[in-house]
This record gives C-alpha cells, structure tokens and sequence, in this order.
C-alpha cells in the first residue's frame, strides 16, 4: 500500500519550506552583492545552502517516504561538505591554515588565564572537563591542537559519508531498519558510531571556538557556531530521540498519523531549519 502524508502535513511543511527558500536566496544575494572577502565568503556560503539543502531534502522524503533513505545519503554528503566548510570558514577567518597556526602558538606562549565555556585555558594549556579529562590529559594550545581538532573534524566527515553508503546498502538488503531499535538490523549499531563520531567533532569544535572566540568577535562566532550545532548535531539527537519515543509507543495520536518514523522527523525538519537563518 503506497503511503500518502497527511494533507495537513503536507501544506504545513510546504510553506515552511518556501519560506526557508525565500530567506536563504536573500541570505545568499546579500552575501552575492557583497562579495568582497571570497576566502571566507565562499565557506560561508557552502554553510548556508545547507538550510535549504535539509528543507527540500526532508520535504521531497516526507512526500515520497519510500525513497527517503536514499535522499538522505545526499543530504549526509552535504552535510559531511558543509561541515568541512565551517571549519575552513573560521581558519580562513583566522588568516588561512598558516595564520591559525601562528595564533595558537601565540596563544599557547600566553600565561593567563583564559576562560574556555566551562573549563579554562591555563598557561597556554586546555584542560579538559569531566568525563574527558579521564582519559585525556591537557592539551597545550599550539599547531599540533590544531591537527588534533582538524582530524576530529575530519573523522566525522568520513564515517558519516561511509555510514550514509552503508545505510542504502543495507536498506537494499532490508536489514537497516532507519529509525528500529532491532539489533537484528544495521540501524542501532550505526547509531552508536554515529554518536562517539559527532561527540568527539562537537568536542573538537567547542575546543576551537573557545580558544579562537576573542580572536573571532568581529564575526559573532557563538551565533554561527550555535546556527551549525543545532543544524548537525541537535537534528541528528532528535532524529535518535523520535526513533526511540517511537519504539517505546510514547508517540501522540497525531504523529501515529504520520505512519512512518522518518516522515515525523521530516516534517519537523522542514518547520524547524529556518531559524538558523535568523541568527
């Protein structure tokens, strides 16, 4: 039996999506009109478009929900892209991959005191929070921190690539079960991955944000770190989260309706991600 979404749904996520598309061409023909710094501008961009990338992508899988696991490993590939472009827009911020390195030597040469969200840098170290501080021991601010974040950045961008291809791989064999806490299926294996993969890259980010946030004030970077964790990492929880409210029969009602597990977090999707755009 073909599955057809409500038509409330339907209509509702339809002109959310619209409106997301309006403000990300305005966002974009702003920063088009204005186009003066290419090395940042062009990083930036390659964020943005991630807005609407996720809008349609869930639209279309809320439509068609038979093929939405294979609209996903799109959007998982742009998603790994966009991430590698956030990255490379705050070093490009820092005066390129060289300059970033200077000014984390120099910061690691400091002997003040310097607070990191809820931990601190103390002379030119960071000293990590519980529970990581168990098995990590403080990092001394300098080049090689930054290839430490760089790798853990790296890491996520490449298991979620290989994880997305694996996941049509196993759905063609009917064994990946999106959204089922089967451990007869591939889905709750990959979604612990997935979960030591994106923490130690969050971790990673908060790391560089703390240290560089003085140095990055004339581009607001806690709104455009906070734009790109609710984007990647709160969608990807609240995807796990529906999944396991669904497989306790925690579900209302009115999301039973929507019959299909990814369809629920499809339509909240398209409501939800046009609020990155007005940070």
């Amino acid at each position: 039996m073909t599955y057809t979404p409500p038509t409330w749904a339907t209509f509702a996520a339809a002109a959310f999506v619209i409106l997301t598309l309006v403000l990300s061409l305005y966002l974009l023909f702003e920063h088009l009109s204005a186009y003066k710094n290419p090395e940042e501008q062009k990083f930036l961009i390659g964020v943005i478009l991630m807005v609407p990338t996720y809008g349609v992508e869930s639209f279309v899988s809320l439509v068609y929900p038979s093929i939405s696991v294979y609209l996903e490993i799109l959007r998982d590939c742009y998603e790994s892209f966009a991430m590698y472009c956030f990255g490379r827009y705050l070093v490009a911020c820092l005066g390129g991959e060289e300059g970033t390195i200077v000014f984390l030597e120099r910061e690691g040469r400091l002997n003040t005191k310097t607070p990191l969200l809820e931990h601190s840098s103390e002379k030119g170290t960071i000293k990590h929070v519980f529970p990581m501080n168990l098995f990590l021991k403080p990092w001394k601010i300098g080049g090689w921190v930054y290839h430490v974040i760089k790798i853990g950045i790296v890491q996520y961008m490449m298991i979620k690539s290989l994880t997305s291809i694996l996941a049509v791989v196993l759905e063609n064999f009917g064994v990946y079960c999106e959204g089922d806490f089967n451990f007869k299926c591939g889905y709750p294996y990959m979604a612990v991955v997935l979960n030591f993969s994106q923490s130690w890259a969050l971790y990673c980010l908060i790391q560089f944000y703390a240290v560089t946030k003085k140095e990055l004030i004339h581009i607001k970077p806690f709104a455009k770190f906070l734009m790109f964790k609710s984007i990647v990492f709160l969608t990807w929880w609240q995807g796990v989260g529906i999944a396991l409210l669904s497989s306790l029969d925690l579900f209302s009602s009115v999301a039973q309706g929507l019959q299909f597990k990814s369809s629920v977090q499809d339509f909240i999707i398209c409501i939800e991600h046009r609020w990155p755009l007005l940070l």
